[in-house]
């Protein structure tokens, strides 16, 4: 039997029959390492949390952008009404002041637009025109039912569709919307003038159509309605004129 070394551990006990190698201690297997399958699990979970993630992203990103764009939408609709709302505003003072500026309009057709009153006139018609409003209605244009109103109806020989013969009353409108129509007087074409035309240029080419004669004893009516309306528009300059004097 062997006697330890001096200074050394003893040997390991190697029983009988094994070979000194039997007798070395065997490394053991490093702490921090993971067996394959465990590495496979847990890159499948990271996966499946990182597709969490992003379909969260994707829903808070769609969520804010509908706010936003809800937020515009209620934007551009405030904005609309708070322009609708001084339009109509708008549109009703200035409807307030369309009997002084038919005033004004006598006085000016009479001569009697002077001094401090013309002065007074002219800025509250430029005021009102840097509001947007703008005056219409002129002789001889089209009728439009949309922006005229016929208060009187006639017929002449020298026009070829209904026309505005006389303006009684000037209309006005702002942008696009007309506060109030032009009153006028309107003329037709003669019956059966257009008739007479045709035959005329059917049976002489060349030649123009001559109207046919007055009866005796008529007058025409075209005359009698203008007259009428001379005299409609002197009795609305006298009551003016005696309202002020009042």
């Amino acid at each position: 039997m062997r006697s330890p070394p001096r200074g050394g551990a003893p040997p390991p006990h190697v029983p009988s029959g094994a070979t000194p190698d039997d007798a070395e201690p065997k490394a053991a297997p490093a702490e921090g390492a993971a067996p394959a399958g465990d590495a496979s699990a847990q890159l499948a979970g990271l996966t499946a949390q990182l597709d969490q993630v992003r379909t969260a992203l994707s829903e808070r990103t769609a969520d804010l952008q509908r706010l936003q764009a809800e937020y515009q939408n209620y934007r551009r609709r405030v904005e609309r009404d708070r322009i609708t709302v001084r339009e109509i505003a708008i549109a009703n003072l200035l409807t307030e002041l369309l009997p002084v500026l038919d005033d004004i309009g006598r006085a000016r057709e009479h001569g009697e637009l002077v001094g401090g009153f013309k002065s007074v006139a002219e800025s509250l018609e430029t005021v009102a025109a840097k509001m947007g409003l703008q005056q219409f209605g002129k002789e001889g244009e089209p009728f439009d039912p949309t922006i005229h109103e016929a208060l009187m109806h006639s017929y002449a020989p020298d026009v070829t569709e209904t026309t505005c013969v006389a303006i009684l009353q000037p209309g006005y409108r702002i942008g696009e919307r007309t506060i109030r129509p032009a009153r006028v007087a309107v003329a037709e074409p003669q019956p059966g003038a257009t008739s007479a035309k045709a035959e005329g240029a059917a049976g002489a080419p060349g030649r123009p159509a001559r109207p046919p004669p007055p009866r005796p004893g008529t007058r025409s009516r075209t005359t009698a309605l203008r007259r009428a309306d001379v005299v409609a528009i002197e009795v609305v300059d006298i009551d003016w004129k005696e309202g002020r004097r009042g």
